[in-house]
């Protein structure tokens, strides 16, 4: 039987809990660099002396916010849990994550996690290496493929590159205008990557390249 938490237990937890959703907000709407202490404290209510004993510094909240906007994307264990809903499976969560609240701070912040001595840095080349690496688990179950050869794995992880890139990108647009139809998007995208893998045919363009609705 789980032990019960303490009171300070509780308070502490949703102190941190409230100073990362405020963070989360300020960076995506000003940016890392642009976001301080004073911000997070009067949008958190929480003083601004408490923060860095929950986050070191501001360097540690950031990793902190990141982290947590990752998992919620790709929590963690999903990649062996994807199972053989393969590739739809896939793109109907990131579809999903797209329309969140957490994409906005993970697009803002990829700007300042270009520079390799940014704080996020590496943990953005984690993420994108995981989705990977979980796209092509749910691929091998698609197509009843889990051993590949070398060959077969380097060209798989090439294609998952380019619908990386595509599906970021895609977000990114949606972002800016969200009139975008983001539904049909990831659909014809969906259906490119499985005729890439041979599992379906290729899709025939619509009438509205822009995907508008």
């Amino acid at each position: 039987m789980p032990l019960r938490k303490s009171r300070i237990e509780e308070i502490g937890e949703e102190s941190r809990r409230r100073i990362m959703d405020a963070a989360e907000e300020l960076f995506a709407e000003k940016g890392f660099s642009r976001t301080s202490f004073v911000d997070v404290a009067e949008r958190s209510g929480i003083s601004r002396g408490s923060i860095p004993w929950h986050f070191a510094n501001k360097d540690g909240l950031l990793i902190a916010v990141v982290e947590r906007a990752v998992d919620q994307l790709m929590p963690p264990g999903s990649i062996a849990a994807s199972g053989p809903g393969g590739v739809r499976e896939v793109f109907d969560r990131l579809k999903e994550w797209m329309r969140g609240p957490t994409a906005g701070v993970l697009y803002m912040l990829l700007t300042e996690a270009i520079s390799s001595d940014s704080p996020v840095h590496t943990h953005y080349v984690e993420f994108f290496r995981t989705r990977r690496k979980a796209a092509g688990y749910a691929i091998s179950s698609a197509t009843g493929s889990p051993r590949r050869s070398n060959a077969d794995r380097e060209a798989l992880d090439l294609l998952l590159t380019v619908v990386n890139g595509a599906v970021f990108g895609i977000g990114l647009q949606y972002q800016l205008d969200p009139a975008l139809d983001l539904d049909a998007c990831m659909e014809t995208l969906a259906r490119l990557t499985e005729a890439a893998l041979g599992i379906g045919p290729i899709p025939a363009p619509k009438s509205d390249p822009q995907g508008h609705r």
